[in-house]
């Protein structure tokens, strides 16, 4: 068995943890996200009462952004802060690099996800946010997942990368 790099080592080491700061669903397209302290969580199905409908191959089955970034983008907005329900991702995270999850699975409180890319910002953030909100949210948009295992996820659930 071949040596880990020292690259691949650093990427394979993450103490830190993460923290669920906030939980929200979309109940309909372009409806008001409805904000929530827990939500069960199933494979193929997502969220429940999200209005995700995909397939149980699905890669975009649970979205994420770091609350580090939505002060970034706010930042970059000239404003102080950004409610987290404008950019439409299902689950705040603050604590963690989620960048440094790409390629792993991970435990959000009785939950296990998997990594599945990046999630882009769309053109709606435009509106959502006024002009260059698209631009502002480039490289912040959070990340898409699968779900491997489904349970509960609660406000101050720890994340924890799957070693």
């Amino acid at each position: 068995m071949a040596q880990p790099t020292p690259l691949q080592t650093l990427f394979d080491t993450l103490p830190q943890s993460g923290r669920v700061e906030w939980i929200g669903i979309r109940p309909a397209r372009g409806e008001p996200m409805t904000i929530l302290d827990n939500v069960m969580i199933t494979p193929g199905k997502g969220l429940e009462g999200d209005r995700f409908e995909g397939r149980e191959t699905s890669k975009r089955q649970v979205t994420l952004i770091q609350k580090e970034h939505l002060h970034a983008i706010a930042s970059c907005l000239g404003r102080d802060a950004l409610d987290p329900d404008i950019f439409r991702r299902n689950i705040v995270v603050s604590g963690l690099n989620l960048l440094a999850l790409k390629g792993k699975t991970f435990r959000i409180g009785g939950v296990v996800l998997e990594y599945t890319g990046l999630c882009h910002p769309c053109s709606k953030m435009e509106t959502a946010l006024g002009p260059g909100g698209y631009n502002a949210m480039r490289g912040h948009g959070g990340i898409t997942t699968r779900v491997i295992e489904g349970g509960e996820v609660a406000l101050g659930d720890s994340v924890l990368a799957c070693l």
